[in-house]
């Protein structure tokens, strides 16, 4: 693939997590940090979002208001990833910036995969997730690949993109949105009700 060059300035930068659900089951794949920059893509000006690994976060600890640079190329698939480019070499940092919001929504570095895993997300309505929390270290929009029929994984499958929220369960922008729906097999239909949010976030407190 023909490799692209950036330069931009982070205005997100949250985790990279595929979603992949049959029927009543869901797992995650953690494949690091999706950063949306504006900038230059190929000297045009743009907003366009880059997907990293965790080691290169570790080592430079992005968060909103740093300026970066590197290459990338087109995602394959744009169903199972939630950014448009990967695969980024020769990045640099070229400048870092002021602190961003330091509350929701949260624009400080995002810390390690293995903290989300711990904190388990809630569902988040995709028009709050748009006009408040994208740039929020606390948000996700995660592709989702759903299974049909789970006695026949290799067979049909469907795709579409979640928001979630890892925040604290304080948060006052924090709204749910409608329950999700999961197709299965005969025309079946899942309901993820609002029990499975709760568990997922039963350990934290509210300002946690």
């Amino acid at each position: 693939m023909d490799k692209h060059t950036f330069k931009g300035t982070i205005i997100s930068i949250q985790p990279r997590i595929r979603l992949t659900r049959s029927f009543d089951e869901a797992s995650h794949t953690y494949l690091g940090y999706a950063i949306t920059l504006e900038g230059e893509l190929d000297n045009t000006n743009t907003t366009f979002s880059i997907g990293i690994g965790k080691a290169a976060h570790a080592k430079h600890q992005f968060k909103v208001n740093d300026v970066i640079s590197g290459e990338c190329v087109p995602v394959p698939d744009p169903d199972v990833e939630p950014t448009q480019f990967y695969k980024v070499s020769k990045l640099k940092v070229i400048s870092q910036g002021t602190i961003g919001s330091t509350s929701s929504p949260w624009e400080l570095v995002p810390p390690e995969l293995e903290v989300y895993r711990e904190r388990g997300h809630r569902r988040l309505a995709a028009r709050t997730y748009d006009t408040k929390c994208s740039s929020c270290m606390w948000g996700a929009r995660m592709p989702v690949e759903i299974i049909i029929d789970n006695w026949n994984p290799r067979g049909r499958r469907k795709y579409r993109f979640e928001t979630f929220c890892y925040g604290p369960l304080s948060c006052k922008l924090y709204k749910a949105g409608p329950n999700r729906k999961v197709e299965g097999r005969n025309g079946m239909v899942y309901v993820e009700e609002d029990w499975v949010d709760a568990m997922s976030v039963e350990h934290r407190g509210e300002d946690e």
